[in-house]
């Protein structure tokens, strides 16, 4: 069933995750920028429009940028650059790669309830 209310694309990692690459990245021209698959890393941006993420020390590449401000000189720039979702996993608390599953958790004091990530291996809350 289509989503009426609220379109926006719910996505298994959120900015600061743990995750674990599915799936070998390989660096403009290899060597020692190629994350191989089972490497653990962080999530430093999240773009759900596009289902990418990008992930620290992940997908290097380099960047030529004209001089500016920040870099006088202009010249070659390693940067960053989105993997799609599909390639990483979030780790539980155990630190093994997961699946994700969302439930609904009530407030006991307030009554108020919200949607939570869980773990699928562990059934461990992953939101705080």
């Amino acid at each position: 069933m289509p989503r009426t209310t609220n379109k926006q694309k719910k996505l298994h990692v959120k900015k600061g995750d743990t995750v674990v690459l599915t799936k070998t990245i390989t660096a403009h021209g290899g060597g020692q920028n190629d994350r191989a698959k089972g490497h653990q890393a962080r999530v430093l941006e999240v773009y759900p429009k596009t289902e990418r993420v990008l992930v620290e020390g992940v997908n290097l590449r380099l960047k030529h940028t004209k001089p500016n401000q920040t870099y006088p000189n202009g010249g070659r720039i390693e940067a960053e650059k989105p993997i799609h979702v599909s390639n990483v996993m979030p780790v539980d608390g155990s630190g093994n790669p997961t699946r994700i599953g969302r439930k609904r958790v009530e407030d006991p004091n307030t009554g108020q309830s919200r949607w939570v990530r869980y773990a699928k291996t562990t059934g461990e809350e992953l939101d705080s």
